[in-house]
């Protein structure tokens, strides 16, 4: 079964990880050093529309970064299905970048590699300082108790976002706030060839993140208080099959989203073929694909009753992206001139504005651009509804296990094949054994 291979490369790269970090590794042959610093190579995460967009944002910055310090950088924009398996073949080779972008989530699992720079308070004051990030920024870069594993580079949350005039033209005035809402709007909005909510059904990290929020609101944690996986729990069980059903039962997620996984769900809503999109930080992806800030509109994830917050209200995962350094790179001291600079307060200001996202680094947030009604979701949820997904050192494998369970599940459904409590939690259970492997 492919699950179970993935699952157990994943399992494979971590275990041989721990004992290969001390291998040559970071910059090749011909690149930099601590005595001499020429060049850099950084693998940065699809924060924009695509891989060519990233590059054109990233690229003058990098420029700015060289002239000031003489250090070239190498940049390779990876995308998000890529990314964590690049990582860990590099933590398996010890042939990694100097410098990575690593998804928050995965902070615990990779450190448990121990092939990330530990930014202890001596690393920490070499970029200016831990007390310059916000503390929940910092509480998702690793385990508790343990110098994270990689420094904070931009905060997000999941919103709703809303195309207005297909609201208008179903007769709806205002965006759901629940989920029963969601679904009443969205069977008006699905039709015509045109469908309520997007999705990126075989993204696995994207299906982590919406069955761990809706988990969370059904009482599921995934795991238990010892941080052994828990899959098939009620709650659990309940979570997965509310997410699938919105295209298996609801019929508002259009069969053909179960094969999306490089952002084909947010054309989908900048072209007006879908309505509704659960996302972080959308309006960089919207405004390159020719929609005005005025044709779209965001609100907070619904919940299942009331307003998000209050009691098991959760609506969003702790979102955001981390920047890490590997341990055995050639250029360290570099590496750490790097980070500096992308977390600087004016470069956290230009690069925030331009991917929507927040800045974790605590001056940059007084900047007017980040009071803007999308950001000001943003920061809402993440003060006051969001929640930190497992920081235990199999998370990557959770996100590979049930990620692919929930993936195998929208293929049943755009196939037609039902999806029921029973299938639901078979493949749930399939999944947890690959954890316990």
């Amino acid at each position: 079964m492919r699950h179970l291979r993935a699952a157990a490369a994943v399992t494979l790269a971590i275990s041989v990880a721990a004992g290969v970090t001390g291998c040559g590794g970071g910059t090749s042959s011909g690149g930099g050093s601590n005595e001499s610093p020429k060049t850099l190579t950084y693998w940065a995460s699809n924060q924009g529309p695509s891989v060519e967009a990233d590059k054109k944002i990233l690229t003058p910055e990098l420029k700015k970064f060289e002239k000031e310090t003489g250090i070239k950088v190498k940049l390779e924009v990876v995308p998000w299905a890529d990314l964590l398996n690049r990582i860990l073949a590099a933590t398996t080779s010890g042939q990694g970048p100097d410098v990575l972008n690593i998804g928050n989530t995965w902070s615990a699992s990779l450190q448990a590699t121990g092939a990330l720079l530990p930014w202890d308070d001596k690393n920490f004051e070499a970029i200016g300082g831990r007390d310059r990030f916000i503390d929940s920024a910092v509480a998702s870069a690793g385990k508790e108790g343990e110098p994270p594993a990689a420094v904070p580079l931009y905060s997000l949350s999941y919103a709703l976002y809303y195309n207005k005039k297909m609201f208008a033209d179903a007769g709806i005035s205002t965006p759901p706030a629940t989920w029963d809402q969601l679904v009443a709007d969205g069977k008006k909005l699905s039709k015509d060839g045109k469908w309520a909510l997007g999705a990126e059904g075989s993204n696995l990290s994207n299906n982590i993140h919406q069955t761990f929020v809706l988990g969370q609101q059904h009482g599921a944690d995934f795991f238990d208080k010892d941080g052994k996986a828990d899959f098939t729990s009620d709650g659990a069980v309940s979570a997965v099959k509310q997410y699938v059903d919105f295209m298996a039962k609801d019929k508002i997620i259009a069969p053909g989203n179960a094969e999306y996984a490089q952002n084909q769900s947010l054309t989908d809503f900048a072209k007006g073929r879908t309505a509704m999109v659960l996302w972080q930080a959308a309006a960089t992806t919207f405004a390159s694909q020719g929609m005005k800030p005025e044709d779209w509109g965001v609100a907070p994830v619904p919940v299942p009753a009331g307003a998000p917050g209050a009691g098991k209200q959760t609506n969003s995962m702790v979102a955001g992206i981390n920047m890490a350094v590997f341990k055995n790179t050639k250029n360290i001291d570099g590496a750490k001139k790097f980070v500096k600079f992308m977390t600087s307060d004016e470069e956290q200001k230009i690069l925030c504005k331009t991917y929507g996202s927040m800045p974790p680094v605590k001056a940059a947030q007084s900047d007017p651009a980040f009071s803007a009604p999308e950001l000001k979701v943003l920061r809402d949820t993440l003060a006051t509804s969001a929640a930190p997904l497992p920081q235990v050192p199999n998370e990557s494998q959770f996100e590979t296990a049930v990620g692919t369970a929930v993936k195998e599940l929208f293929a049943d459904a755009a196939a037609g094949k039902p999806v029921t409590t029973e299938t639901v939690k078979a493949r749930l259970e399939k999944a947890q054994q690959t954890m316990q492997q």
